[in-house]
């Protein structure tokens, strides 16, 4: 029988630390964050912040920025744009992987728990390892491959039609939120691609102005890269951006046949 164990530093503590209330209003909330530090030795533990609502911004994020700049400058979490596109500040909250920065505190009911991004190594707090993530986005060669022997004059044109092709897929910010949601991909990581990078393969499959699909789609013919989607679909339920990455799997999948036809 296979036995699956967490590593011994995983399992969290049950004895966090309180912080002082932030802000002096009566409007509060809580906020029960998960708190890792590998160079302390210690497990994780769970901390509890308390925010006044009246003196805060709308958004989770707007609560971590105050939480760092006003109670607790070790929390670390990232964030860049906030606004929705640089997918830096992905997390998992109240349960579902999102972005910090477009999830509305008054969303969640109850105390908001926060985690990092799940089956990612963790760095430290909230901030998850994404190393791999990226070498695997690396690997698709997600730039513009053509073999005309000398470059155009103008930039490359394309028709309505073919534009219109990679809509809902030049959208993907990497936010890792549909890998890290997806069970075929925290079972075989080290070699299934996942629903990011395979949707972002099949943006240049696409993509009209590309030379190079049948050695895209070459690099992608394995057992594991592709055929490993189970078309669970929490990839679809949890993108920020309201993408699909399913279906471009599925689209993907569907060439491969019929290029064997």
């Amino acid at each position: 029988m296979v036995e699956f164990n967490l590593p011994a530093n995983s399992r969290i503590k049950s004895n966090g630390k309180t912080w002082p209330k932030v802000g002096d209003g009566s409007n509060t909330k809580k906020f029960k964050i998960y708190r890792y530090d590998p160079d302390s030795g210690e497990n994780p533990r769970v901390d509890t912040y308390e925010v006044d609502l009246d003196d805060c911004g709308p958004m989770i994020l707007d609560a971590l920025i105050r939480i760092k700049d006003e109670v607790d400058p070790t929390l670390t979490f990232r964030r860049s744009c906030r606004e929705g596109i640089c997918g830096s500040c992905a997390m998992n909250i109240d349960g579902t992987n999102t972005l910090a920065c477009t999830k509305g505190i008054q969303e969640v009911k109850g105390d908001v728990k926060i985690y990092p991004l799940p089956h990612l190594e963790v760095i430290k707090d909230l901030v998850g390892d994404l190393t791999h993530f990226y070498a695997q986005y690396a690997s698709i060669e997600p730039w513009m491959q053509t073999k005309t022997p000398a470059p155009p004059d103008r930039e490359r044109l394309q028709d309505r039609d073919d534009r219109v092709k990679i809509d809902g897929l030049y959208e993907c910010i990497l936010c890792a939120c549909c890998a890290t949601s997806c069970p075929s991909y925290w079972w075989n990581g080290d070699r299934y691609l996942g629903p990011a990078v395979l949707l972002q393969a099949y943006r240049w499959v696409i993509d009209s102005r590309d030379e190079a699909t049948g050695d895209r789609l070459d690099k992608l013919e394995d057992p594991f890269k592709l055929y490993r989607c189970h078309t669970i679909m929490n990839c679809a339920k949890t993108c920020p951006k309201g993408l699909n990455p399913g279906r471009a799997i599925a689209e993907l999948k569907k060439m491969m046949v019929e290029r064997k036809l």
